[in-house]
């Protein structure tokens, strides 16, 4: 997003922290209001235009919100998407991404009420990597002729009683409501969003045998005071990298195995 979108999705996120920060509100059925919206607007192309149409004041696109929604989301939901439609949006479709941003950042708020945020992170990591072993699972679940259904009653074989609520939630709206994006950038965009609650980067770190906590630990507080931020590890093994550390942190890559020394060494012979 850019210009005004990116400006709108600010204001919509700081109103977001604000009601959230109440105790009182409900975060999980904020969310799950909220994905309803997303869906609903998502479908209808045209309402979804007028509600972002800049010729048209913010307090009629609002009023017009409060005809449409009133009585079917709780006030909480009400009032942040009024507040969304009387921002200026320089496309129709940013405001339904913001709004599916809003809904999974609330459900991540939920799981970190409850002391679960660390967990949801892991699952949804661990999820990624189940997928990307098996196509034969991936294939089910990017499958267009397959239904919303079918999809979400293998995620529930997949993770009923299995994973925290949160992350089943925010898994099947992935996989049943896509809206284009692949089910790794959907992933990668929901472990950014659970790092984001506790301002934390995310380092993806490939070994060739499982870290100690000791090594963890010291991983991480090295990687914080590089990047300057706390950081989230999540951590896979591959015997292939032959020892050392692969570290991931966004688009840069710091590779100290032996594997790419080894290869490093051919270059050099080669060359």
């Amino acid at each position: 997003m850019n210009g005004a979108s990116r400006e709108a999705l600010h204001a919509a996120r700081e109103r977001l922290d604000a009601l959230t920060d109440n105790t009182s509100v409900d975060a999980s059925k904020l969310a799950g209001e909220l994905a309803a919206v997303t869906a609903l607007l998502d479908r209808e192309v045209s309402l979804r235009r007028v509600l972002t149409d800049p010729a048209q004041s913010g307090e009629a696109k609002a009023e017009l919100a409060g005809r449409l929604l009133g009585g079917q989301v709780g006030g909480e939901t009400l009032d942040l998407v009024s507040g969304m439609v009387r921002s200026r949006w320089s496309q129709s479709r940013d405001l339904v991404d913001s709004l599916e941003q809003l809904a999974d950042t609330a459900d991540l708020t939920a799981a970190q009420r409850a002391d679960a945020l660390d967990g949801v992170e892991d699952e949804l990591f661990r999820f990624g990597r189940i997928v990307a072993s098996s196509t034969e699972l991936r294939a089910a679940l990017t499958d267009k002729a397959a239904t919303a259904s079918a999809k979400g009653e293998l995620l529930g074989s997949l993770l009923g009683g299995k994973a925290h609520a949160v992350t089943e939630r925010l898994v099947v709206r992935l996989v049943t409501r896509p809206r284009g994006r692949s089910l790794e950038a959907g992933l990668e965009s929901l472990s950014k969003l659970a790092a984001e609650r506790r301002d934390r980067m995310v380092a993806t770190v490939t070994t060739a045998v499982p870290l100690s906590d000791v090594q963890k630990q010291r991983l991480g507080a090295v990687l914080a005071k590089l990047y300057g931020r706390q950081m989230h590890l999540n951590l896979d093994v591959d015997p292939s990298v032959l020892g050392g550390i692969v570290v991931r942190v966004g688009d840069e890559v710091i590779n100290g195995t032996i594997a790419e020394r080894l290869a490093e060494a051919v270059r050099r012979v080669a060359g």
